[in-house]
């Protein structure tokens, strides 16, 4: 049977990891939140800090979400930690500190997901609530065979659908632990150990030789070019940065003045630039470009390449901060590296 044959191999090979030695409903919440989208190991660090600093759900509701954002920097992703700081305030405050302990609850609370909200319910209160991540869809694609797309409309009904009928009902929480960790270590994107699968009797992919090609998912959204100009404003040990406002990227993260452009800026075109020359206000200035090279960062759906230029003023910076202060903004992690990397 598919279910017990998974819940066999996760009790041999299973990672020790903090949040599988609780049910406490917290830790397991904001573990997931973490891991979305985010290795296990690029993630534990993180989760094992915010435990640190914040014990309970009252502890990180009671925190300022800068102080929040500061502590996710460089994880990626920031609106998962300002729905984060949002719902712990919310269960903090309006549920007396308790998490809902059903999947429908679960899922009404800001950044929960299907996925999450099946995850805690099961993890925390053994509900049989069927969990389906991207580990997920690749175990069962292959072992069934299943080529409809896993991004699709019709995927994700019908692989929620084919989850709920394989739940082990009386061990829900090691079932869905253990299929999740069989695609992360077992039935790997790339070289995935068959030979020594306990699945292989029956995986169709392995028979018809399909393992490659599963699973099968749409064409991601067109990648967008964009082009960043930073100034980096210095004088007398003062520099500027603002905060990001709006719905896109980063947002209430901190960074240096911005010149966003169509393509890439000569000298010349940032010092005639009216972002430019409203900053400088007919003030006397050295213009340099620190970054030779442009810089690419790569997001999910942009690219961002980006110059430096350092602007040197004679006279002092109004409302400007000292560059000793710089680290204690939350910043994306393209200005945190500048940061650490630049001699101010």
């Amino acid at each position: 049977m598919f279910s017990s044959k998974i819940i066999g191999w996760y009790k041999e090979n299973m990672r020790v990891l903090p949040w599988r030695k609780t049910r406490d409903p917290y830790r397991i919440w904001l573990s997931e939140i973490m891991l979305q989208q985010t290795r296990v190991e690029q993630g534990l660090p993180y989760y094992q800090k915010f435990i640190k600093h914040y014990p309970t759900v009252s502890q990180l509701a009671d925190a300022s979400e800068e102080e929040v954002l500061k502590m996710w920097q460089g994880l990626g992703y920031y609106s998962r930690a300002r729905n984060l700081h949002a719902t712990a305030k919310y269960v903090a405050r309006d549920l007396n500190g308790k998490f809902p302990d059903t999947y429908k609850e679960l899922k009404k609370l800001k950044g929960v997901g299907d996925y999450t909200a099946s995850a805690i319910a099961s993890f925390c209160f053994d509900r049989p609530e069927p969990v389906v991540d991207g580990n997920v869809y690749r175990v069962l694609s292959r072992y069934f065979g299943v080529e409809t797309p896993i991004n699709s409309t019709t995927g994700i009904k019908y692989f929620k659908s084919l989850a709920v009928e394989l739940i082990d009902r009386s061990r829900p929480a090691e079932y869905n632990q253990g299929v999740m960790e069989f695609g992360a270590l077992q039935c790997k994107p790339q070289s995935p150990s068959c030979g020594d699968c306990p699945l292989n009797d029956g995986c169709v992919a392995l028979e018809k030789d399909l393992i490659s090609s599963l699973p099968v998912k749409l064409k991601k959204t067109k990648v967008k070019d964009r082009f960043f100009n930073y100034l980096i404003f210095q004088s007398g040990g003062e520099t500027l940065i603002q905060q990001r406002k709006g719905k896109g990227i980063w947002q209430n993260l901190y960074e240096f003045p911005l010149i966003e452009s169509d393509g890439e800026l000569s000298i010349e075109e940032i010092e005639n630039h009216p972002l430019f020359k409203e900053r400088l206000q007919g003030r006397d200035f050295e213009l340099s470009l620190y970054n030779r090279e442009t810089i690419t960062h790569k997001l999910s759906h942009q690219h961002i390449y980006t110059k430096f230029w350092v602007v040197h003023l004679q006279s002092s910076i109004e409302n400007g901060i000292s560059y000793h202060e710089l680290e204690e903004y939350p910043m994306p992690v393209l200005i945190a590296n500048f940061v650490k990397e630049y001699s101010f």
